[in-house]
């Protein structure tokens, strides 16, 4: 196994990142710097990043179903519940793809898989995240047009790619974005709050009925469908909420 990809596999990031450590000469093998792209530690080896040892790890990709009330990382100042917290210790350690705000629940995929943790996230995929939105009070149909349009947020366009009407209050939304509470701040750009936001799909991934607080090992078959290296390109086109504009609805 090359060294980049060794790196990656234990977790230390994706292996660009792990070039540039290899690059900057802060990788040893056995006490030595390594700066050899296509060095092959041995079993048995010493590979250190700076002071700390590094240990090839299992590959290991799991589902969260996130409860509100957990942060989504692995340690907070203000000594909140975070989402490691659910997750027995004798895991491998992980890394969160992703995140949901703190009050937010729903799916959550966690790796320590530096590269699949890069593609998945790169906004050139375009991997869509379907959420399910209850409002404070009912919502317009007429205004799903604004959403799909986009609003500004930190000086860049946020919009949605699907708006569906699912009951008064419940809306089921689809991004490809991923700016900061980005959904829960487009709609108090329209005048509502956001009581409660649950992230049910990733890709072609589902949260179903796992509980919330478990987790479970991701499938081979997930994985392929999962990885945008390997699934089929998103479509392009937004679909229109079927009641605010039901003669341009796109949706299959």
């Amino acid at each position: 196994m090359r060294l980049n990809r060794f790196l990656a596999a234990a977790g230390v990031g994706s292996r660009r990142h792990c070039d540039e450590l290899i690059a900057a000469g802060r990788v040893t093998i056995n006490g030595r710097v390594c700066t050899d792209f296509s060095a092959q530690p041995a079993e048995g080896d010493h590979v250190k990043v700076g002071s700390k040892m590094v240990r090839a790890q299992q590959r290991l990709d799991i589902l969260l179903h996130k409860p509100a009330g957990y942060v989504s990382t692995r340690s907070d100042p203000n000594a909140r519940d975070t989402i490691f917290d659910l997750l027995p210790p004798k895991l491998p350690r992980l890394f969160n793809i992703g995140r949901l705000d703190a009050q937010s629940e729903g799916l959550l995929v966690l790796t320590n898989d530096g590269d699949f943790a890069q593609r998945l996230m790169h906004p050139r995929y375009k991997v869509d995240k379907e959420y399910e939105v209850t409002l404070d009070r009912a919502w317009q149909p007429e205004l799903a047009a604004k959403l799909l349009r986009g609003v500004m947020l930190d000086g860049q366009r946020a919009k949605l790619e699907r708006v569906h009407s699912i009951a008064p209050t419940k809306l089921r939304v689809v991004l490809r974005q991923g700016i900061n509470r980005q959904i829960r701040r487009m709609f108090y750009e329209l005048g509502y709050e956001v009581n409660r936001l649950v992230r049910t799909r990733i890709g072609n991934l589902r949260l179903g009925d796992l509980p919330r607080g478990h987790w479970r090992p991701l499938t081979k078959a997930e994985l392929r469908a999962l990885d945008p290296k390997t699934s089929s390109p998103a479509r392009k086109s937004a679909i229109v909420d079927r009641q605010s504009a039901p003669s341009r609805d796109l949706s299959s």
